[in-house]
């Protein structure tokens, strides 16, 4: 590549620079919405970077003064981790307290911060108990996670469940139907809910493309695309002529030319993330002070000393972000680009959505992208997403979102996105055991009916909306949930009055993905007993939900890991069987888990067990973090299985350990 720009570019470029310090006002859409949440709900969509944040934190602050208490929720453990030490910093670190699937700490203090499924599991214990949330204001970051094809339907619980004497405030950068959501919620809460919509970016985006050539462009002129553009497109130039991948060092010379770094690049895949790194040159430092700032950092994480990434991370202060990484990693990754220290970063979409390191150019090398089942165009939503990352408020006058050309680049389709504004919301409520369990703590048959009555699905239904169109709403959420009942009548966990029998009370704790095969464990008596690295083991197939069956060499492996995996299985088969009859679904269990998390638990090495599994880092402290989270709730059964619960809290604390968690 050769770098060059356009004439006309210049002018755009000019504007890049920090924007003078002043006073700080809050916009007019922040302070309508405090005005808001003080008396009802409120809605506020606003873009990333636009000060949502502040509104809840003055939200907070005004219920805190009252004496009030406040639940921030946020779907990202990462998010609800930076929130814990934010608010801290703010409002004194004794008043605020966090509540994860991970972290328990303060739990009494006015000010709490956990993620969705925490929130939601309290509401089924206040329903239960009778009792009240203790609290006057919830606070949903990221809500337009309600859209979400697999953990929406624990939002919109939320809101179902969510007393009417708590007020409600919901943050989102893309709610394409913010209005439809506040009548919604209006109309079954019983008092108004206020929407706040503010477009503006706090720093103006400008689009850009990259030739191959090296040449920059503007993306549009207009509502189109700028005409040397539309020639490239009509030679068939479409893909880049290089054959070795994308020349990302030679793109990073590009930017760091014309003052357009740190970038963000959102690739198609981890291996594409990592792959990027080789491409990238070392740079010369002059300045002894910004490598020792850089080094800090990487002292707290001595684990991370041999990690392959970190010659890319020190010499061409560049890395890969993506959900096969060490949570330190990652943890260490942003905190580096949240200072600048990094000229760039290789990503996944996973930190367009929770994440905060905005930087002052993201790089877009697809139109699609994958998003957990398939891949498809980007759509409104998840360009907002990413653009929403381009620019720096307080740091940058101006944004930049480059497009860059390749086999799966339509740049006809990101110029839409342009002008598209986000999807609207539809609802994700489903019926799951876990659900049909909680609920019939403390509801009737009849009771349930009402509250699916009252969901978003059987609102837009009845309104005619888009969303009463798609397959997945055209599921009779009723009949559904009678299915569940049945299916748990006949398996003894409700009895003839339609009421939790025993086994139900206690099974209704395990708010996990399979929990009709975990009891049926537990009811059996099939799981180890006086081994907390065995029992590890065994718990580990239950949360893998991939499809992946790794090969596993069975006469290498302890005799007694054997015996117990299989006991379990053979226990199970016949449930496994009569739920894949009445048509649900049911995840195999397969071997390998326990292999790996046996063998971590008994104080295996952590690079020797990755090599053995071929498995990415993240994805083996992933399973770890979920087994140890089913652990968790076998060790809430203290009362009806008192050794099996101990048992439990002591193999949860066998895997715990660096790297897979850090302090």
């Amino acid at each position: 590549m050769n770098p060059g720009a356009e004439p006309s570019l210049k002018p755009v470029f000019a504007k890049i620079g920090k924007p003078p310090q002043g006073v700080f006002r809050p916009d007019p859409f922040q302070t309508a919405a405090l005005d808001a949440i003080g008396d009802a709900d409120c809605l506020v969509t606003a873009p990333t970077g636009s000060g949502k944040t502040w509104i809840a934190e003055e939200a907070i602050r005004l219920v805190f003064r009252r004496g009030g208490r406040c639940w921030y929720a946020s779907p990202l453990k990462a998010l609800t981790n930076a929130k814990w030490v934010e608010f801290g910093d703010r409002f004194d670190a004794a008043n605020v307290g966090i509540v994860t699937g991970d972290t328990k700490e303060n739990t009494d203090a006015p000010i709490l911060v956990g993620t969705t499924e925490i929130l939601r599991n309290q509401l089924y214990d206040a329903m239960h108990s009778g009792e009240n949330l203790n609290c006057d204001l919830v606070i949903l970051d990221e809500a337009h996670f309600l859209g979400d094809r697999d953990r929406g339907v624990v939002w919109e619980e939320i809101m179902i469940y969510l007393p009417a004497r708590i007020n409600l405030l919901l943050l989102s950068a893309t709610i394409g139907n913010g209005e439809e959501i506040a009548e919604w919620l209006s109309s079954i809460r019983g008092k108004p809910c206020r929407v706040i919509r503010e477009e503006k970016r706090p720093v103006p985006l400008y689009p850009l493309f990259l030739h191959p050539s090296g040449r920059l462009m503007p993306l549009v002129e207009g509502n189109r695309l700028f005409g040397k553009i539309d020639d490239f497109i009509d030679r068939g130039s479409h893909g880049r002529r290089d054959h070795g991948g994308p020349p990302f060092g030679a793109m990073l010379e590009v930017l760091e030319k014309y003052r357009l770094l740190p970038a963000i690049f959102f690739l198609k895949s981890r291996s594409d993330c990592d792959a990027a790194l080789s491409c990238c040159r070392p740079v010369e430092d002059t300045d002894g002070q910004a490598v020792q700032q850089m080094e800090e950092p990487l002292e707290r994480f001595p684990f991370l000393q041999d990690h392959r990434q970190l010659y890319a991370l020190r010499t061409a202060r560049v890395a890969a972000h993506h959900g096969g990484q060490l949570p330190a990693w990652k943890f260490l990754v942003e905190t580096l680009m949240k200072r600048g220290q990094l000229r760039a970063i290789f990503a996944t979409s996973t930190v367009a959505a929770g994440v905060n390191f905005p930087a002052r150019t993201i790089v877009l090398m697809n139109s699609d992208l994958f998003n957990g089942h398939e891949f498809s165009p980007l759509s409104g939503t998840e360009f907002h997403q990413m653009t929403g990352r381009a620019g720096r408020r307080g740091q940058d006058r101006v944004g930049f979102m480059l497009a860059v050309p390749g086999r799966f680049m339509n740049l006809v389709h990101i110029r839409k996105l342009l002008l598209k504004k986000p999807e609207s919301i539809t609802s994700r409520i489903r019926s799951d055991f876990s659900m049909v369990l909680n609920l019939l703590l403390s509801q009737t048959p009849e009771d349930i009916r009402g509250i699916f009555e009252n969901s978003l699905a059987s609102w837009q239904r009845r309104h005619k909306t888009a969303a009463a169109g798609t397959a997945e709403e055209r599921i009779d959420l009723w009949a559904d949930f009678q299915r569940h009942l049945r299916f748990l009548r006949e398996e003894g966990f409700v009895g003839g009055n339609d009421r939790l029998t025993e086994n139900g009370i206690w099974a209704s704790k395990l708010r996990l993905d399979q929990p009709l095969l975990v009891a049926e464990s537990l009811r059996r008596g099939v799981l180890p007993r006086d081994d907390e690295r065995l029992l590890a083991a065994v718990i580990a197939p239950f949360v893998y939900d991939g499809d992946q069956d790794l090969p596993v060499i069975q006469k290498e492996l302890p005799r007694h890991l054997i015996r117990s995996y299989e006991r379990v299985v053979k226990a199970l088969a016949a449930l496994a069987e009569r739920l894949k009859r009445n048509g649900f679904p049911v995840a195999p269990l397969y071997l390998w888990p326990a292999v790996m998390i046996h063998e971590w638990a008994t104080g295996g090495e952590w690079n020797r067990i990755v090599r053995k599994a071929g498995i990415a880092d993240g994805d083996l402290a992933m399973l770890i973090m979920r087994t140890a989270d089913n652990l968790r709730q076998i060790g809430s059964l203290k009362e009806t299985h008192p050794e099996m619960a101990a048992l439990a809290w002591k193999a949860r604390e066998a895997i715990l350990r660096e790297p897979v968690v850090f302090d």
